[in-house]
């Protein structure tokens, strides 16, 4: 059963808009300020937060960015007496699933609840992911740049071994591409491989994900869950974006590293496992271990072995070979036309920063494909940060600036079917911008 936050100081109105989402067959519980709102998100499991413009204590607006930070599984939807433009669009660009007009909208907001429940059940679907079995083998890491290389050749040394791995490197390199590879190569490759965010849970919500608990160990828990360390018995357990986890959490699982044990909650007896641990960071843990954010025993326990994976920028020679592995991808999966790189489109990637990394890379290249009307990604289809660092070499259908740009948003509102926040996220510009760039073009 979802659980809906209600957070609105009209204790009648709040009353009644929980009574009516229960009928749903829903769960609620209720707040009537944002500190109170933002207690029942620490310590109770909610699935989606329905929050009031106006409160007592600040601003839902403002207060969906703060929670989006913490909460990326949550979804909120805003609630306002008083609806308007300017914050409908700050709401969306601070994190919202959408922003309502009280009254003129109650009919939407039951629909909207299923809607945003199926945007939260399929994020925790990519921040936890049981496998039989690795997804990925050493032959799916693309590249030969030397930097990429030594990293495979160090994983595959290791992967024979069941020591545990701390993959470290910036956001989106590929760690659990690398946790994947190593487990497959592993003993253990015919046994389960669980991966895990630890930075998508709260500390509450990531223990009982991690270690599960009792039936009766807290109100709701009605029987025995198994969590993802029992679950991934015999096999490996990958622990992405580890430096987030809390310090408490922490010691329990130094205890199961030290001695292949734990205790669910609200059990009194200790369960065996034999896992192997694969821990990614993007942070820096010895500077954390000095700050007294990450246990010093449990950094070394980790720390059996270190791999470092290269950013896309220190491997820029691999971008032909990534590029044309993700749009064969995405021709395959889109049922279309092969896609290639033009000369100066791969020139533009290829000086370009890439601070999200391999992800970005493919975010980019599957948006060009959608762009794309004929089998080649021309530089006026990649984004616009990307195509400004250099002047691009002319085209023989380059047009004006205000030509190719018009041309650009209208493509990308025909693959929305018209939907321009959804377009707005696909140009990576703000909502009130599109709006002013349609007025100005004539974009019908």
């Amino acid at each position: 059963m979802a659980t809906i936050l209600v957070i609105d100081d009209e204790e009648k109105l709040g009353a009644l808009l929980a009574r009516i989402i229960r009928l749903e067959g829903f769960a609620t519980e209720e707040a009537a300020t944002l500190k109170a709102g933002l207690q029942i998100l620490e310590h109770k499991a909610v699935d989606i937060v329905l929050c009031d413009v106006k409160l007592p204590d600040g601003n839902g607006v403002d207060f969906v960015k703060e929670a989006k930070q913490k909460f990326p599984l949550i979804e909120f939807i805003l609630l306002t007496a008083y609806g308007n433009i300017p914050d409908g669009v700050q709401a969306i660009k601070n994190g919202a699933f959408d922003y309502i007009t009280k009254g003129d909208d109650n009919n939407k907001i039951i629909p909207l609840l299923h809607q945003s429940l199926e945007k939260a059940q399929a994020q925790k679907k990519k921040a936890v992911s049981i496998k039989t079995k690795g997804s990925y083998g050493f032959e799916d890491i693309i590249g030969n740049s030397p930097v990429i290389k030594e990293a495979i050749r160090l994983a595959q040394k290791i992967s024979t071994t069941d020591v545990n791995v701390l993959l470290l490197g910036e956001t989106g390199t590929g760690k659990e591409v690398f946790a994947n590879a190593i487990h497959a190569s592993s003993k253990r490759a015919a046994q389960t491989f669980i991966a895990i965010n630890c930075s998508a849970f709260t500390r509450d919500l990531l223990e009982g994900e991690l270690f599960g608990h009792k039936a009766g160990a807290y109100t709701g828990a009605a029987k025995d869950k198994k969590g993802l360390i029992e679950l991934a018995h015999n096999g490996t357990l990958f622990l992405d974006e580890m430096g987030e986890m809390n310090i408490e959490l922490q010691a329990k699982l130094l205890r199961v590293l030290e001695n292949g044990e734990f205790i669910k909650l609200g059990d009194e007896r200790t369960t065996k496992v034999n896992i192997r641990i694969i821990a990614a960071t993007n942070r820096n843990l010895e500077q954390e271990v000095s700050k007294g954010n990450f246990r010093e025993d449990l950094f070394y326990r980790l720390n059996g072995f270190t791999i470092s994976l290269p950013s896309l920028k220190q491997r820029l020679e691999d971008i032909p070979a990534l590029a044309n592995h993700f749009l064969h991808k995405y021709a395959a999966k889109e049922n279309t036309q092969a896609l290639q790189l033009s000369k100066p489109a791969l020139l533009l990637l290829q000086q370009y920063q890439w601070k999200g990394n391999i992800r970005e890379l493919k975010n980019v290249l599957e948006r060009a494909a959608i762009l794309t009307d004929s089998n080649e990604i021309l530089p006026e289809q990649l984004p616009y940060d990307i195509q400004q660092q250099t002047d691009a070499p002319a085209t023989s259908n380059s047009l004006s600036l205000a030509d190719v740009e018009k041309g650009h948003i209208k493509k990308v509102l025909h693959h929305t079917k018209g939907n321009k926040t959804e377009t707005a996220k696909l140009l990576g510009i703000g909502l009130t911008t599109l709006y002013r760039k349609i007025e100005e073009y004539g974009i019908l």
